[in-house]
């Protein structure tokens, strides 16, 4: 396939969990008339049901800057939003719920979830997990499958940068991200496998296909993959932020490093690839302490702080956020560090809660209470 320059657009995929206004609870069974009302509303079909029945997922048009982004993602979370207030609902932008039980989860009866769950079984239901996924359209079949090598080393750091599952069952788990540690139950998921070409990519799905594993690449859950549907890569690593402005910087991000690695391509410097075993090193760092400790500079062999990694990075795709018109939503992922993660916040209120006199399960509702008034600011 002859090599085109990628268009760069851009497209991200918001998940919800849906909670009782007043026992801060997930709602297991919401009604079905609520996702055909978000629907009608929207008039297009870019609220779409997920696995789980008290899930719900939002999708962007196809966007040419980070800006059309955000005033997506505030006409989306807005539509679910005032929708769900209509059942005494409402969605919360985070990838865990602080005490929810996964266990009284019912799947949604569709096609594709029916056959998810028949194969996964209890695996399907313990996912009650919620994550954000950002495309970006690479054309070219090959330049895709070089771009998700390279791009592969920066998972970590967009993890570190989303936190926002530190609860789990009531309880505080320890990490910052426990989403992936659940996600990482499923099969065909972690970091994307090394290829040379798309062809080889196709050949090893073909294998999977012809003996009955799956369907189609839907099914491959990486933390980057190329799309099954779209000419996109979609990176799919981080947390839902709570923060819409996080969404938006992160989006930013995740485009002007894929164009920046492009660069890297035409001029044949590319970056090194780094062994799973190295990055996974990495990705289980930002699993666990978020940006807290620092990642791994590979190449220098030592732990940098974020505010390093960060300049580092901001500096070289400046350039490349210029010309797609997001360098003013890349500078905002400098904020996330200084006033922390949506992991940052809530431990931080949990604890506050605590000192006051709050029992667990009162300062785990205030939580809940944060992520539902935060998912509406700013949209």
């Amino acid at each position: 396939m002859k090599s085109t320059t990628p268009s760069f657009t851009i497209g991200v995929e918001e998940e919800y969990l849906l909670v009782d206004r007043q026992t801060r609870d997930v709602v297991n069974d919401p009604p079905a008339e609520l996702l055909e009302q978000c629907r009608a509303i929207d008039g297009e079909r870019f609220v779409e049901p997920e696995l789980l029945r008290s899930q719900i997922e939002v999708n962007t048009r196809v966007c040419r800057k980070a800006s059309e982004i955000r005033e997506n993602l505030s006409h989306l979370r807005s539509i679910v939003v005032n929708t769900s207030n209509q059942y005494g609902l409402a969605p919360i932008a985070a990838s865990t719920h602080p005490f929810a039980r996964w266990q009284v989860q019912h799947h949604t009866h569709k096609s594709r979830y029916d056959m998810l769950s028949r194969n996964m079984r209890s695996l399907a239901r313990r996912v009650m997990v919620c994550g954000m996924h950002v495309h970006v359209g690479i054309e070219d079949d090959d330049m895709r499958i070089q771009l998700m090598s390279q791009f592969t080393n920066f998972l970590p750091l967009l993890l570190a940068l989303s936190t926002s599952s530190p609860f789990w069952e009531g309880q505080e788990t320890g990490l910052k991200s426990y989403r992936i540690p659940v996600f990482d139950t499923f099969p065909r998921t972690g970091l994307p496998e090394h290829y040379q070409s798309f062809r080889e990519y196709e050949q090893q799905v073909e294998i999977l296909r012809s003996v009955g594993v799956l369907d189609d690449a839907t099914v491959i859950w990486w933390d980057l993959r190329p799309s099954d549907r779209y000419p996109t890569l979609e990176m799919r690593i981080t947390d839902m932020c709570t923060d819409i402005e996080d969404a938006i910087g992160l989006a930013a991000l995740t485009q002007a490093l894929m164009r920046y690695l492009y660069r890297l391509q035409l001029q044949a410097k590319p970056l090194k690839d780094y062994p799973h075993f190295l990055v996974d090193q990495n990705r289980w760092r930002a699993i666990r302490y978020g940006y807290d400790e620092g990642l791994i500079d590979f190449s220098n062999a030592k732990v940098l702080p974020i505010k390093a990694w960060l300049e580092d990075i901001i500096d070289r795709v400046s350039e490349d956020a210029a010309e797609l018109g997001c360098l003013h939503e890349l500078q905002q992922v400098l904020r996330i560090p200084q006033r922390g993660t949506s992991a940052h916040q809530q431990l931080a209120l949990y604890q506050q809660a605590r000192s006051a006199g709050n029992d667990h399960q009162q300062a785990l509702s205030q939580v809940v209470d944060f992520l539902v008034e935060k998912t509406v600011e700013g949209i």
